[in-house]
């Protein structure tokens, strides 16, 4: 798994978040995940995604 800093491929992500990659591709749709589109590919910042993981997790806590 790539360290703190490293950017991301939704194959990456989907192994990372261990969830499929389409349901991946959804989240990006609904703008519902932080992403940065580089060419034709999305790319992922691991730092942000787990910044997100955070946020998200304690929003369900409510």
């Amino acid at each position: 798994m790539p360290e703190t800093g490293d950017v991301l491929t939704i194959e990456d992500l989907s192994v990372y978040l261990k969830i499929s990659k389409s349901t991946l591709y959804k989240l990006v749709r609904e703008g519902k995940i932080p992403c940065q589109k580089v060419g034709r590919h999305w790319r992922f910042s691991k730092e942000a995604i787990d910044v997100w993981l955070g946020q998200t997790s304690k929003g369900h806590h409510k």
